[in-house]
């Protein structure tokens, strides 16, 4: 079951760190591997939606269920595809370092794939795809609100 924790400190608001990840939708412009976002349904408190994500010779399609506390808490939740449970949380909490506002995002992911040939291809990429992913997000952030790190 590969599991991956960071923790960050970004020179955003939490409020934009969070407006940024529940843009779901938006995903196939800078995600790494994914191929397409779609929302299938919404409520004040939840997006469920279908994500395909793609690599190479291998391309998959899953539905989840995303719930959200503004502007405090992202939790994503497996629904149906290949996996045997994929669970994921962004934390956002804000940082007064000298009067600038940061935000400490606490990113969490786990999951585990149904087939075992996918479960132990993805097991030796694991931690640099998931790195890489997180830094898509910093870079989205850098683009969309105009700081270079």
């Amino acid at each position: 079951m590969p599991v991956y924790s960071d923790r960050r400190m970004l020179p955003y608001r939490p409020d934009q760190m969070y407006d940024l990840v529940l843009d779901v939708e938006n995903y196939p412009d800078f995600l790494p591997w994914c191929k397409s976002c779609q929302i299938t349904s919404e409520a004040a408190d939840e997006i469920f939606a279908d994500v395909t994500i793609g690599f190479k010779f291998f391309s998959e399609s899953f539905s989840s269920k995303v719930t959200f506390q503004s502007p405090e808490q992202i939790n994503v939740t497996y629904l149906s595809g290949p996996f045997k449970y994929l669970r994921n949380t962004w934390k956002f909490t804000p940082s007064i370092q000298d009067g600038v506002t940061f935000c400490i995002v606490d990113f969490n992911i786990e999951f585990e794939f149904k087939s075992r040939i996918l479960q132990g291809l993805i097991q030796g990429v694991f931690s640099e795809a998931v790195q890489k992913m997180v830094r898509a997000f910093e870079t989205r952030a850098e683009k969309l609100y105009n700081f270079a790190m």
